[in-house]
């Protein structure tokens, strides 16, 4: 477990989690910031990629296909997201139309569909939980919504003072039907932007907890990982799952599934 201090605004490309860091096998999650007519160019070898517009506009081109405009939203509290799938072995090149910020969520893979836009239709949102810890989910390419081999990238919104992945939940172990087992990355953005959250990821043996930050990320290697947002203070957050496996089976902590059966 390990909490990235991010800049927000920072130009061009910022990594955040780099394939084989922070306890991760899978995953790579990078920023990526551009002006009006700046461009960034890529090739994503042996790792498939969903590129996830945050916030502004801007052109993306890949495999013989440009996609001009793309983008609706001025900033992640700003209704779901337009992004774009990208298979292994892709060239992308990003353009900016005006200032564009970019999350480039990369998972390890030798296979994938062509690219292909996901647009706001195409994501699923849906309210989770009840009373404080209910809030909005989004799933971007969910395993029953989009056949990536093996990224699984969504975003959550927290109202103030509200908790998600609530009750905690873990997927560090491989116990199916109970459980799977997948690696995590979040990506935090926080409205207005000097509020903060608290991440706690705990399990046998460890227990952290992080002040979150506007643009902070925490690699999520095992444990439980409840969130909270400030009273005040909306709070968002990108996930990017993956594993050897893409099926979500999270396991909820024995000692608090009963708020949920509480709640009903």
């Amino acid at each position: 477990m390990t909490l990235i201090r991010g800049k927000v605004g920072q130009g061009g490309y910022t990594d955040l989690v780099a394939p084989d860091q922070h306890a991760l096998k899978y995953i790579g999650l990078a920023v990526l910031s551009l002006g009006d007519g700046a461009a960034w160019e890529t090739r994503f070898e042996g790792r498939e990629a969903v590129v996830v517009i945050l916030g502004g506009r801007c052109d993306v081109a890949s495999g013989g296909s440009t996609w001009d405009g793309l983008g609706q939203r001025e900033d992640v509290f700003d209704g779901p997201p337009v992004s774009v799938y990208l298979p292994p072995g892709s060239e992308c090149r990003i353009v900016g139309r005006g200032a564009v910020s970019v999350a480039v969520c990369t998972g390890l893979a030798k296979r994938g569909p062509a690219p292909t836009v996901i647009g706001p239709e195409d994501v699923a949102g849906r309210e989770v939980g009840q009373h404080s810890f209910q809030r909005t989910v989004r799933n971007i390419a969910g395993a029953d919504s989009f056949p990536a081999q093996r990224l699984l990238v969504g975003e959550t919104l927290n109202p103030p003072g509200r908790w998600s992945s609530f009750p905690p939940h873990k997927h560090d172990s491989h116990r199916p039907p109970e459980e799977s087992k997948l690696e995590e990355v979040y990506y935090y953005r926080v409205r207005p932007k000097q509020g903060f959250g608290v991440q706690r990821v705990y399990g046998d043996g460890f227990d952290e907890t992080y002040a979150i930050q506007d643009g902070d990320a925490v690699a999520i290697s095992q444990g439980y990982h409840p969130v909270a947002a400030a009273p005040g203070y909306e709070l968002y957050y990108l996930w990017v799952l993956a594993g050897e496996e893409r099926v979500m089976h999270p396991y909820e902590d024995p000692n608090h599934a009963w708020v949920a059966a509480q709640a009903k």
